[in-house]
């Protein structure tokens, strides 16, 4: 068992942010804790694009007026301002000075910005197309520097430690549910531990992997939004589920994500006999729309027409050389599958991409279960609306962070909340399971959740669809908690158990939100958002 002021779940830029802020105090202990046996394993080191600040001849008012248009009248205003107002000062302070990232520069020695679709000015900041990596090692780096933080990698976290579902008695005066951290699972040790904080931080990233195609990593299964619906907390706007336009489409390329940032730098999107088709969805933006209309577009390209992908051509608008420089990632990683893409289109297709939703959450990252934050994409402040605008996710983990650090300092001085000890809290029990998991049946259960979310609960959604994936995923949700409680833990099992929570919350919002807005769509729309095709 183990004992901290703060326990952070999740090693992406918010987790870590939040982490490194808090232990600016020498006194406060931190524990971070990692599912991999390697801290880059987040969605932080897969960016691509780059990270959103203020570019020339802008504003913030310009930048959040993008966010609220991009996010399809459904982001909150308040929330939009504070990432366009403390972003900037937190990249340059966090990032730049202390993280050391070195962003790229144009000829005059300038920072260089790119372009990205829905943004009206160029203001993203970038390194190469390898944003991520770059982000992510710097704040490992400064992560290692702090000694009051202990990270516990290769643990995953299996469920919350709430009153009054685990702790016997209440250990504070807040009226309701209370967090105490959570139960952990060593994933070399094949032991449940128990964790035990004053405060806990959810950042845990999203829930692309419930999809058949996504961007994600392998952890991104849903685990913090189903733990803390678990727990009792809202969970909202969970329909928001983002597709990206622009995935590899070729064999030993899985989830490889193509930039946006290739369109800002000129590309154009073509059907497989060299023609672009952009305009008659979008006229006034063509191959820069927003992601979902996007992402849509290409969708009904392939259905109509039985594409297997789409076509992205960047090479008749940046010379080889201007191409390998800006986007050395995608150059190499394009040719290792057989595409050159200084002479040819890349094939595309869509995947999940990135939750607009999570868990709900006031602007300090206060959600609805005492002593419990959430940060990134896991939470939802309402940031991102009915749709994200691209580049806003690595900013909206900096600020929120640095903001939920800010809040857990001035509480942790203020009211010293007590931890709670082995007296308090049940140690995990597993007497009477003699049955391992079974991979085989751990995979098949997942790639049914996933097959039954790509089709029903897609980029195109209707009753009929929805109502069979609640069925299914009920079913399936019933099968899999009877095989978790007779089952000895692993972490395929963890996961499997919390992507099909994750999913029928999806499923769920899709089905009762019945008007066609930002990345979620309804062919039969009661009322037409002004989004349709």
């Amino acid at each position: 068992m183990k004992t901290t002021d703060v326990l952070v779940i999740g090693s992406g830029i918010a987790g870590i942010t939040t982490a490194i802020r808090l232990a600016r105090n020498p006194a406060r202990r931190i524990i971070l804790l990692t599912r991999s046996a390697d801290l880059h394993d987040s969605n932080t080191f897969q960016a691509q694009g780059g990270i959103v600040t203020h570019g020339p001849d802008d504003s913030v008012d310009l930048l959040v007026k993008d966010i609220l248009e991009a996010g399809a009248g459904a982001s909150h205003p308040e929330a939009a301002r504070i990432l366009a107002e403390e972003g900037p000062p937190r990249l340059e302070e966090v990032l730049i000075q202390q993280a050391k990232i070195q962003f790229d520069r144009d000829q005059d020695g300038k920072p260089a910005f790119g372009q990205e679709a829905a943004h009206s000015r160029r203001r993203i900041l970038h390194v190469k197309d390898g944003t991520g990596i770059a982000i992510s090692n710097g704040l490992v780096a400064l992560l290692k520097k702090f000694q009051n933080i202990e990270v516990l990698s290769n643990a995953t976290a299996v469920d919350l430690i709430t009153y009054p579902h685990h702790s016997k008695n209440p250990l504070d005066n807040y009226r309701g549910i209370t967090c105490h951290g959570a139960y952990v699972f060593d994933r070399s040790g094949n032991a449940v531990h128990r964790t035990l904080a004053a405060k806990t931080v959810l950042a845990t990233g999203g829930l692309g992997r419930i999809y058949r195609h996504t961007t994600n990593p392998a952890g991104a299964r849903g685990d913090g939004l189903a733990m803390a619906f678990r727990a009792g907390a809202r969970i909202v706007n969970a329909e928001y589920v983002q597709f990206h336009p622009t995935i590899l489409a070729a064999p030993g390329a899985e989830g490889f994500l193509i930039t946006e940032a290739v369109r800002g730098e000129g590309g154009v999107l073509l059907d497989p006999a060299g023609f672009p088709f952009m305009e008659k969805y979008a006229p006034e933006w063509k191959d820069l729309a927003p992601r979902d209309i996007v992402a849509r577009a290409i969708h009904v390209e392939m259905e109509a027409n039985g594409y297997s992908h789409v076509l992205l051509d960047i090479a008749s608008h940046m010379s080889p050389d201007a191409l390998k420089s800006r986007f050395p990632h995608i150059y190499e990683q394009c040719k290792r599958v057989g595409v050159d893409i200084t002479l040819e289109s890349i094939p595309v297709v869509p995947a999940a991409h990135y939750s607009c939703g999570g868990i709900a959450v006031d602007v300090w990252g206060r959600g609805s279960i005492g002593n419990l934050y959430a940060v990134g994409e896991v939470a939802c402040t309402g940031l991102h609306g009915a749709n994200r605008l691209a580049s806003t996710s690595l900013l909206e983990g900096l600020v929120w962070g640095c903001r939920v650090a800010q809040d857990i300092e001035v509480e942790l001085l203020a009211s010293h909340p007590v931890v709670p000890t082995r007296e308090d809290i049940p140690a995990w029990d597993e007497s009477g399971l003699i049955t391992d998991s079974d991979p085989a049946l751990i995979q098949g259960d997942m790639q049914t959740i996933q097959n039954i979310m790509w089709h029903y609960v897609g980029l195109i959604r209707s009753a009929d669809r929805l109502t069979r994936a609640i069925r299914e995923l009920r079913h399936l949700q019933t099968e899999i908690e009877t095989f978790y409680r007779n089952t000895k833990l692993s972490d395929g099992l963890i996961g499997l158990r919390n992507a099909v929570e994750a999913a029928l919350l999806v499923a769920e919002a899709a089905y009762h939100n019945r008007q066609s807005r930002g990345c979620h769509f309804r062919a039969d729309a009661v009322e037409a958002g002004d989004r349709l095709l």
